[in-house]
């Protein structure tokens, strides 16, 4: 049951109207009526003195920012916030593991062909990654995504996968092509002389194995007079 001690201003969610509380709301609107802060009390489920589960969401959401933000905290840090602890943070990271996960099987279908289509499905899982992580993704003859693996992940600055570990899960699924992705932490999706080097070497692996070299994105954050990507294809770094 959904419930914590009432304080002036924050009564406690059994105390409001039925209409009014996650759980029932849910069913009897759907899920997609609740707040963010309302679906994360459901799995809060209980509140502090003064602060109602719906509160410990809508705070968690202020000091982070975003759900992505949020649900790419590791559980240990998720769970020092006040309100939280141990087992509340790993029905959160489930919760966001299975979001994930679903967004993952709807790419299926989604033809990976252009630089902005990458960046809608992959940019919401890698933008607010506290550490540069890069990922190899792999394509059939149709552009479909076939598999997703995480090549490397390094620290806040730097990360650095060699053209081999990035090729294996392309060798070894016998798949047509590969996108490679990385993220960059600072928001900026300028790349780095490393960046072009690597790029330059895995094109001509690429070329050397006969698979096709899709594009490789380093995904940023939005921010006004700024692209949220760079798409070196799309550049003219990748023929």
């Amino acid at each position: 049951m959904i419930s914590q001690s009432a304080s002036p201003g924050s009564p406690r969610i059994n105390d409001l109207p039925l209409g009014e509380r996650p759980r029932e709301k849910l069913v009897s609107l759907g899920p997609a009526a609740l707040s963010n802060a309302e679906l994360m009390a459901l799995f809060i489920s209980t509140g502090t003195k003064g602060r109602s589960a719906i509160d410990i969401g809508r705070d968690l959401l202020m000091k982070y920012g975003t759900m992505g933000a949020l649900g790419s905290l590791p559980v240990s840090e998720l769970a020092r916030e006040h309100g939280i602890g141990i087992a509340k943070a790993s029905k959160l990271a489930a919760a966001f593991e299975l979001g994930t996960r679903v967004a993952r099987e709807q790419i299926i279908e989604v033809t990976l062909d252009c630089p902005e289509r990458i960046h809608e499905l992959f940019g919401p899982q890698m933008r607010h990654l506290p550490q540069e992580q890069v990922i190899c993704v792999t394509v059939d003859t149709r552009l479909h995504h076939q598999s997703t693996t995480i090549v490397s992940v390094g620290s806040v600055s730097e990360s650095s996968a060699h053209p081999r570990e990035i090729l294996r899960p392309v060798i070894t699924r016998g798949a047509y092509g590969f996108i490679l992705i990385h993220n960059h932490p600072s928001g900026d999706p300028s790349p780095s002389r490393a960046d072009h080097s690597v790029t330059k070497r895995l094109a001509d692996a690429a070329a050397l194995m006969q698979v096709e070299f899709v594009d490789h994105l380093i995904i940023g954050k939005p921010s006004p007079g700024r692209p949220p990507y760079f798409s070196f294809r799309e550049a003219g770094c990748i023929s």
